[in-house]
């Protein structure tokens, strides 16, 4: 069931707790690791899973792997997003989603330009919010359906971000529902 809640206060400290153990695994490989996604903007709705870009150079990408895997994190690929390196985490963690970025990466530039735009946006926080809680109820499991039913909303804002038509138009077929 996709549950959507009410922005909690103690997500930035639970992002806090959990990039810190980042840091400390990670070290210099990592450039950043930034708190992305909903729960990384003050007052909007989201699922309540913390999303995390760690952004290393490209040729660290792989000793970060490591890394994460020699801490509990298992690696699950690029996940269909080119330059986005998905982790499963570790038994007993906070929920949380946790991605490897190039620092160049079109994922980490979306990231970053939805999170940024809808801080700066209180009323693209209110509209975002009650979609996806509308989402949530209407699709129930269906997690793609939940996904596609955001993406106008989110192309919105990253054409409003400057974002390249054709970043767009590959933001749009990532996030279309699978054929089967």
């Amino acid at each position: 069931m996709i549950v959507v809640v009410d922005y909690n206060p103690a997500w930035p400290r639970v992002f806090g707790a959990l990039r810190a153990t980042l840091a400390g695994t990670l070290g210099d490989i990592a450039l950043a690791i930034e708190h992305v996604g909903s729960t990384s903007v003050p007052g909007l709705a989201a699922k309540p899973v913390i999303d995390i870009d760690v952004v290393v150079e490209d040729s660290d990408v792989a000793l970060a792997i490591g890394g994460l895997e020699a801490i509990g994190y298992t690696h699950r690929g690029d996940l269909g997003i080119p330059q986005r390196e998905a982790f499963r985490q570790p038994p007993g963690f906070p929920p949380h989603h946790l991605y490897v970025c190039p620092e160049h990466s079109p994922a980490l530039a979306n990231h970053r330009a939805l999170r940024d735009y809808l801080r700066m946006n209180p009323e693209a926080v209110m509209a975002y919010g009650a979609l996806k809680k509308q989402l949530a109820l209407r699709f129930g499991d269906d997690m793609d359906g939940y996904v596609e039913g955001k993406t106008a909303f989110i192309v919105d804002i990253l054409a409003k971000r400057g974002l390249t038509a054709d970043t767009l138009a590959d933001i749009e077929r990532m996030n279309r529902r699978p054929v089967p």
